[in-house]
C-alpha cells in the first residue's frame, strides 16, 4: 500500500509545495533526448511533475502510480498524459522507448517486489528500450542528515520529520503534518538502500544490461543514476 504522504488526499494536495523545486528532473529530460525517446513510461509518477514536462516536449507519456490521491492531482495537470492507477506489475500492453523512476521510487521496493517491478518495466519497453532511475548510495549515509531536519511551515501546514529506525538495508522515518484546523496526519515510510553492485546484478537478472551509472547533478556524490537497456 502507498504511504499516507502519497495516498491521503489532504497530503497529496500539499505534496508539491513541500517537495519544492524538482532540480533532478532536468537529468531525465536530458536522458530522454539522449536516447531519442518518443514514448516514455514514468513509474511511480506521483503528482505527475516529470510526466507533464515530458508531454510538454511532444512525447507520448504514460504515468503509473498506486496512490490514487496523487494520481488525481496529476490528472488535473495534463490530459495529454495517460494516467494509470496501478504499478509496473499491472500495466496494460505497451512498447515504450524509455521508462523512468525518479526520486525515491526505486527504494520503496523492500523485497521481491523490486525484481517484480524490474520485470514489469522490462515488459513495457520495446526491444532495446532504456530504463533510467536513481538510488541513494548507502555509503553516504543520507539518514544522518535526515536526523537533523528541522520542522517547517508551508501553505499553513507544519511538517515535522523524525528518523525512526536504521536497520540496514532499511531506513524508516515519519512525516507528521499539522493542519490549521488542529488535525494531524502522520505518514511512515521505509526505504531500502542497495549497493551499486546489488542494483546492477538485479538488472541483469531481469533482462537488462547496464549502459551507464552516473552522478546525480542535484545531489553530487550522493546517488547513482542507472541507465539500463532491455536486451532479452
Amino acid at each position: 500500500m502507498p504511504d499516507a504522504i502519497f495516498a491521503d488526499p489532504r497530503l497529496a494536495k500539499i505534496y508539491d509545495a513541500f517537495d519544492g523545486p524538482r532540480l533532478d528532473l532536468d537529468l531525465y529530460l536530458g536522458i530522454a533526448a539522449e536516447v531519442e525517446a518518443r514514448s516514455v513510461l514514468d513509474v511511480g509518477c506521483g503528482t505527475g511533475r516529470l510526466a507533464v514536462l515530458l508531454a510538454s516536449s511532444g512525447r507520448t507519456v504514460v504515468g503509473v502510480d498506486p496512490a490514487l490521491a496523487s494520481l488525481e492531482i496529476a490528472r488535473a495537470k495534463d490530459s495529454r498524459v495517460t494516467w494509470i492507477h496501478g504499478d509496473a506489475t499491472t500495466l496494460p500492453q505497451m512498447s515504450v522507448d524509455l521508462a523512468t523512476m525518479t526520486g525515491n521510487v526505486a527504494q520503496v521496493f523492500l523485497g521481491d517486489d523490486w525484481e517484480a517491478t524490474l520485470r514489469g518495466v522490462h515488459g513495457a519497453l520495446r526491444p532495446g528500450g532504456h530504463f533510467a532511475f536513481e538510488t541513494r548510495r548507502p555509503e553516504e549515509r543520507a539518514w544522518e542528515d535526515w536526523a537533523r531536519v528541522k520542522p517547517r511551515v508551508l501553505v499553513g501546514v507544519r511538517e515535522q520529520f523524525d528518523l525512526l529506525d536504521v536497520s540496514m538495508p532499511f531506513v524508516t522515518f515519519r512525516h507528521t503534518y499539522g493542519f490549521p484546523d488542529g488535525s494531524v496526519i502522520t505518514s511512515d515510510s521505509t526505504l531500502r538502500f542497495r549497493s551499486r553492485a546489488e542494483v546492477s546484478h538485479s538488472l541483469v537478472r531481469c533482462g537488462f544490461e547496464v549502459v551507464d551509472v552516473r552522478d546525480a547533478p542535484d545531489r553530487p556524490g550522493r546517488e547513482h543514476v542507472f541507465l539500463a537497456r532491455k536486451v532479452s
